[in-house]
């Protein structure tokens, strides 16, 4: 990668996160003021109730941070680049604001009727469903994709046909709400997905992809300033806001590298969460048993004892490894 792609891509990290910070120290006041805090559910631990209240909504600030850089750092790049470079980059940015959208929407609903539910399931589905389709067409449009699926650790392409657009779309959608899942205790989701951001961060300078720089780089820039405020105890939570968002952001990564199916190993967490959440759900409704203490999985480590911070750390070093071991399934 070029050296002023380097300037770019930390610029638009250092701009997203001084921006997130000095937004979340105007923001966290302000929510509190409006009572916009989270309602928590009575049926998860008993121990979260004491952080009802706590402003939710909190993705906001990184929202407006990382658009401010992508639109600054971004469009200047785009001078001396093709157009087609643009249209990628921009499209994949416009389909994270959409989930973000849903999640502002969704937020909003929850603070009205002061209770964690907003949307219903099939509300979501649907809307999260349209935007993945809009999202494939667009990118197919622009050239950004093609019926081809490498299959990491094999290097091996194979083309689908229409059956790509299939599982696309299922990856796209289950990636989002696995991200939105994850979100549940202090740290969690924005640590884990700077993690993510950096794996990213490594594929996009080793492949000189620029659009994938700057989007890890506002991921990495954004998650790391929420983490000053979010971090066990936290003074705010992103809300689905910002977890739909950033789930929208860390799969578009993945189709930027042309490797979408590596999400599925550098977001271990993210799966497992929300393989957890199925397996509890499904046996329960089989067997009347639970597999797990509390679903999903962070629930039921707290169940076991283990410390918000001690579960965010592990969570973390887990997605490193494996992140390490996702490096040699890209296709470089």
């Amino acid at each position: 990668m070029e050296s002023k792609h380097v300037v770019y891509f930390v610029i638009a990290m250092a701009m997203t996160f001084l921006l997130t910070v000095i937004t979340l120290k105007k923001l966290i006041p302000k929510l509190k003021s409006l009572k916009m805090g989270q309602t928590i559910l009575d049926i998860g631990p008993r121990w979260h109730k004491s952080k009802e209240g706590t402003p939710t909504m909190g993705g906001l600030s990184f929202l407006l941070s990382m658009t401010i850089a992508i639109l600054t750092v971004g469009i200047y790049a785009c001078f001396t680049e093709n157009f087609l470079w643009a249209a990628k980059f921009f499209i994949t940015y416009v389909m994270a604001l959409l989930y973000a959208l849903i999640g502002i929407w969704d937020d909003s609903l929850k603070i009205r009727k002061k209770e964690n539910e907003g949307f219903t399931a099939k509300q979501k589905a649907l809307l999260q469903v349209a935007i993945a389709v809009i999202y494939l067409v667009c990118m197919t449009a622009w050239g950004g994709l093609t019926t081809e699926l490498y299959f990491p650790y094999f290097d091996k392409t194979v083309d689908l046909g229409m059956f790509y657009y299939v599982i696309a779309v299922f990856l796209i959608v289950g990636i989002v709400n696995s991200v939105n899942l994850t979100d549940g205790i202090d740290g969690l989701a924005a640590s884990v997905t700077t993690v993510v951001g950096g794996f990213f961060a490594v594929a996009a300078f080793v492949s000189a992809n620029l659009p994938a720089a700057l989007v890890s780089a506002v991921v990495i820039g954004g998650c790391i300033g929420f983490l000053t405020y979010n971090f066990y105890p936290a003074r705010i939570f992103m809300g689905d806001t910002g977890s739909l968002f950033l789930g929208g952001l860390v799969v578009g990564l993945a189709f930027l590298i042309d490797n979408p199916l590596i999400i599925l190993p550098v977001g271990i967490i993210y799966v497992i969460e929300a393989a957890s959440d199925i397996i509890q759900v499904g046996c329960y409704k089989l067997t009347h048993k639970r597999v797990f203490k509390m679903a999903p999985i962070h629930h039921h480590f707290e169940k076991c004892g283990w410390s918000e911070i001690k579960i965010v750390i592990i969570f973390s070093i887990v997605t490193v490894l494996v992140s390490v071991a996702a490096y040699f399934g890209l296709n470089i």
